[in-house]
């Protein structure tokens, strides 16, 4: 370990197995924990038999206790934050505070360790090589649905945060702009981990909503080959000639992996279709 002063720790995001060497050597050495949570720090602490004074650091109060760190880190008090599961500032608190640190050329060190949206990445199996880490969206409908229309112009694979009180509406939501599947992980690390595909709506209701959601959408540019081949236009005319209903074009359109926006306009140019 080195002279630094503050140290950014990585904590398990379930199993607590989930956390190096190295975090629980500076754990050890620290004179003070700033904890997001106070009492998921102690539970931590005690299954390690460490023994350290914690003080709760959390959004809310993030930035009227700043200053308080700086002084003391300043006089020598050698301090370590951790979130709630996982690795700091990553949709968590740490950001104004590591911003300070670095404006007052205070030495600090990041650990790597445990993070819920590289393992979901890799169990989703969509395309890896790059992504787009979004986290959690908005929580109001009308600015979550902005923000995903925003998103459709990246052709890569797209990560989401999300809890188990918004995840219905947000993968409904996702309907609208990006082609199923969805890659839904929950629980990641714990006893009743498990990775979904979401197809259609019915996937959505039959979905377990408790745990902690990571939510991968694969918006890569399809392969020539398959769906930008298919005659979307003819096939939606033909849909309309054999009398199928707009409700059903909507949804074979879909499965054929069009934009449902997409889906909505083309089928406007044979009538009109309330969205």
């Amino acid at each position: 370990m080195t002279d630094s002063q503050f140290y950014v720790v990585p904590t398990p995001i379930g199993n607590l197995k989930d956390i190096t060497l190295r975090a629980l050597d500076v754990l050890n050495k620290v004179d003070e924990i700033l904890a997001e949570d106070t009492r998921k720090a102690l539970s931590l602490l005690n299954h390690y038999n460490i023994n350290k004074k914690i003080t709760s650091y959390h959004r809310d109060n993030e930035k009227k206790h700043i200053d308080a760190v700086l002084k003391k880190l300043q006089n020598g008090v050698k301090i370590a934050l951790i979130s709630e599961a996982g690795t700091p500032c990553i949709s968590d608190p740490g950001y104004f505070l590591v911003n300070e640190l670095i404006k007052n050329n205070i030495k600090f060190e990041v650990l790597p360790g445990a993070t819920a949206f590289v393992p979901a990445l890799i169990l989703s199996g969509f395309p890896s090589n790059h992504f787009f880490f979004y986290g959690f969206l908005p929580h109001k409908k009308e600015q979550k649905r902005k923000e995903l229309e925003k998103l459709t112009i990246y052709k890569t694979t797209i990560i989401f945060y999300e809890s188990p009180h918004r995840i219905e509406e947000t993968l409904n939501l996702l309907f609208d702009f990006f082609s199923p599947p969805f890659a839904v992980v929950r629980e990641i690390t714990k006893l009743y981990e498990e990775t979904i595909f979401i197809n259609d709506t019915q996937d959505v209701i039959n979905l377990t909503k408790k745990g902690e959601f990571v939510v991968i959408v694969n918006n890569n540019e399809k392969d020539n080959n398959t769906l930008q081949n298919f005659d979307f236009h003819k096939i939606c005319k033909n849909l309309f000639n054999e009398n199928f209903n707009k409700k059903d074009i909507l949804k074979i359109l879909k499965i054929l992996g069009m934009n449902r926006n997409d889906a909505y306009k083309l089928i406007e140019t044979f009538g009109n279709i309330k969205k």
